[in-house]
């Protein structure tokens, strides 16, 4: 092969690596946990009114979320089921002397 020849396929495989790597898309990498901690308990629950349940819908519960130093409710609303997973609510778990909370999650 001569040194023309050897530089165009060397030109042919860097523009298809170049390409492929353009195109290629790497998979979506798994949630990241971000931790929530709270100093104090947050407060009662609220009840709220929710329409009829809905076919194919799962009611996510109204919750506290925390955040600038204080507490902010949360209304309660309806998420698509998921089949074949459960859904498991947020809610707030005392850990020491703080409060940690827990998203919501489908789980297999």
């Amino acid at each position: 092969m001569n040194g023309s020849m050897k530089s165009l396929m060397l030109a042919a495989a860097l523009t298809l690596t170049g390409a492929a790597g353009a195109v290629y898309t790497a998979p979506a990498a798994a949630r990241v946990a971000v931790s929530i901690y709270a100093p104090i308990a947050p407060p009662p629950l609220r009840e709220e009114r929710m329409p009829r349940a809905r076919v194919g819908f799962v009611r996510a519960p109204g919750y506290w979320a925390y955040g600038h130093k204080r507490y902010n409710w949360h209304r309660s609303h309806w998420v698509r089921e998921r089949h074949g997973y459960n859904y498991s609510a947020p809610r707030w778990e005392q850990d020491g002397d703080r409060w940690r909370y827990h998203h919501e999650e489908w789980s297999h």
